[in-house]
């Protein structure tokens, strides 16, 4: 699945020559395991293969020749849960940008997989930031549909292993009612309306290529989360939005629904929490920067954990280049009341439980081996990984930054290219 250079990393955390062992004991003052067994001070990670085999406090028996990494913290790989990384590369530039089709005459059946780089160099930029997977979300063009998206590792690698059509994406608010003509009521309408002919798929379609909504290739991309066999991530922000999206959900209890935003969740966390829908937040967001976010504020996180609201934390506002900036929003929610185990689930366990990412987001006996060693606490903006292992393989710390970087930190006056000289 991954085919990627290895950096292996000495007791102390430093980079040293490349290794190709597939055992790991990694050591770690304080290990978050995301499970019962909650935070270990000297803990120990033992890793064969592709999985994790045995987690444990310091006389954790250890297999011999393995290879060792040392560690301040330990933690499991953390998941981006709204991220368009891969997807562009320049966003000004409409050739290196696959988020959006606007002139497509499909939308719901766009499979964002398609339009995947794993060479695009962002994805090196998040992973050196300790994110190993990426749920990747298309961008809607001129539908409240975006189309399907998918679940990828950040390795880089060109056979990058993808979980494709993981979720179907739809705007609704402000976005949404652009989108559908100019209303909120005409957003709903139309997302009704293309559920009843997801639903009726193909039967409706056997003498037409249209129904009500949807073409037939649209209907027939859109027919799994209409019958409550895909998750559907629905972007809304205002409470009476979220209002309307519960009242969907209640009205077709079959969906399985996500929502992307929810500036104003805390005002309906309750419901939410009862009806056991999962919101992704964005812990930046503490100002009125719209009509339909007015009530935004930095407590949401806090207020929705209070409340039993399960919540992710991503960088919802800029998700393509700085979906790495998660651990920084998650961080901001920690000094605005949220507990520390509470933001580092929404960035592990959280979204793996909502996306179907079993073992995932944690570190226990059999779950994948996606782990993380920090030399601080993860959610602090100086700290930084030593080591990244995705799918028991350990991977380079290295992205185009850090190689400028060290070029030109190193680099000889004698051998800086000639500017000018003046006449």
């Amino acid at each position: 699945m991954i085919r990627t250079l290895l950096t292996s990393v000495a007791a102390l955390g430093l980079a040293a020559a490349p290794a190709y062992a597939d055992t790991f004991v990694i050591r770690g003052e304080t290990v978050w395991t995301g499970t019962a067994q909650g935070m270990i001070e000297n803990g120990v990670v033992v890793i064969e293969d592709d999985r994790i085999v045995t987690v444990g406090g310091a006389d954790t028996e250890v297999p011999g020749g393995a290879t060792e990494i040392s560690a301040e913290w330990v933690t499991p790989g953390l998941i981006a849960s709204f991220a368009r990384t891969g997807l562009v590369e320049v966003g000004a530039e409409d050739s290196t940008n696959d988020t959006a089709a606007a002139m497509s005459p499909f939308s719901a059946a766009l499979n964002a997989a398609d339009g995947f780089n794993p060479d695009a160099t962002a994805i090196d930029v998040t992973r050196i930031e300790g994110f190993t997977r990426l749920v990747v979300v298309p961008n809607t063009g001129n539908a409240l549909f975006a189309g399907q998206g998918f679940v990828a590792d950040t390795s880089g690698d060109l056979d990058t292993e993808l979980d494709e059509k993981a979720f179907t994406f739809i705007k609704l608010g402000e976005a949404g009612a652009g989108l559908a003509g100019g209303s909120r009521q005409s957003a709903m309408t139309l997302l009704r309306a293309a559920l009843d002919d997801a639903r009726s798929y193909p039967a409706r379609y056997i003498t037409q290529n249209d129904g009500a909504v949807l073409n037939r290739i649209d209907a027939q991309a859109l027919s799994p989360a209409a019958r409550g066999q895909q998750l559907i991530l629905i972007e809304a922000s205002r409470a009476s939005d979220l209002n309307a999206v519960m009242d969907l959900a209640e009205e077709e209890p079959s969906l399985k629904i996500v929502i992307v935003g929810a500036d104003e969740a805390w005002r309906v966390a309750p419901r939410l929490a009862e009806m056991d829908i999962p919101v992704i937040i964005n812990a930046f967001s503490n100002l009125p920067g719209s009509f339909e976010k007015l009530a935004a504020t930095s407590e949401n996180a806090a207020r929705l954990a209070a409340a039993g609201v399960t919540f992710a934390i991503a960088n919802v506002g800029d998700s393509s280049h700085q979906a790495r900036l998660a651990t920084q929003l998650a961080g901001n929610a920690v000094a605005n009341g949220l507990s520390f185990d509470d933001a580092l689930a929404a960035l592990t366990t959280a979204p793996a439980d909502m996306f179907g990412l079993t073992g995932y987001g944690r570190l226990a006996p059999g779950a994948p081996a996606d782990v993380v060693g920090w030399d601080g606490d993860p959610l602090e903006v100086a700290s930084a990984p030593i080591a990244v292992i995705i799918a028991g393989e350990q991977q380079s710390l290295e992205s185009r930054q850090t190689r400028l970087r060290d070029r030109y930190l190193s680099l000889d006056e004698s051998e800086r290219p000639r500017a000018f000289t003046r006449p």
